[in-house]
């Protein structure tokens, strides 16, 4: 009996030394900054948002995105308070060169659907006051360059637009769209 447990502890401990390490997702979180320009963002106007992902088993991932951008169509004294927040939840695809572990690189592509809310309040003067919620979708480029396993830098530039019409009846491209480009710190 005694060699019977002798033997199966040895075995186990020989499955468990030389089974293969279980796969582990490369989870991210990211604080950025940007700027947003186009057609539709008076001049250049700035904004910041977090990013917050994983890639998976390494190349293809989900994330979800949240920006803010005040006074996104004009300073507040020409226009009044103004303000664009888009939430997205995106895929992203992208390579590690370097591995998951350590320094490294990542170039990646990425796009996804989301909400893209409108405020603006023009005040007491003009009495205008009008938010819109729209469906859109953005789709971008980007890096991530990691100085060891957990800190890095991450630059991207994305293109959003709203979608106008609903779901059910007619979805059409929206009059909405604009270019951000952002960086920020990436931990890992």
């Amino acid at each position: 009996m005694r060699r019977l447990i002798n033997g199966t502890l040895i075995l186990t401990a020989v499955m468990l030394l030389t089974a293969p390490n279980s796969a582990r997702a490369d989870n991210y979180f990211n604080p950025w900054a940007g700027v947003n320009f186009g057609k539709d963002a008076a001049d250049a106007r700035g904004g910041f948002g977090v990013s917050a992902g994983t890639m998976g088993a390494g190349v293809v991932g989900g994330e979800v995105n949240f920006g803010y951008s005040p006074s996104f169509f004009g300073s507040s004294s020409d226009f009044g308070t103004n303000t664009v927040i888009d939430v997205m939840g995106n895929v992203i695809v992208g390579v590690p060169f370097g591995g998951q572990h350590g320094s490294g690189f990542r170039p990646y592509v990425t796009g996804g659907l989301g909400l893209i809310r409108t405020q603006i309040d023009a005040g007491t003067i003009f009495n205008v006051s009008s938010s819109n919620n729209d469906f859109g979708w953005n789709a971008g480029a980007g890096f991530m360059g990691f100085f060891n396993t957990h800190v890095g830098f991450r630059g991207d530039v994305r293109y959003l637009r709203n979608f106008n019409g609903d779901v059910i009846n007619t979805l059409d491209l929206g009059s909405l769209h604009f270019w951000r480009g952002s960086v920020g710190l990436v931990i890992r």
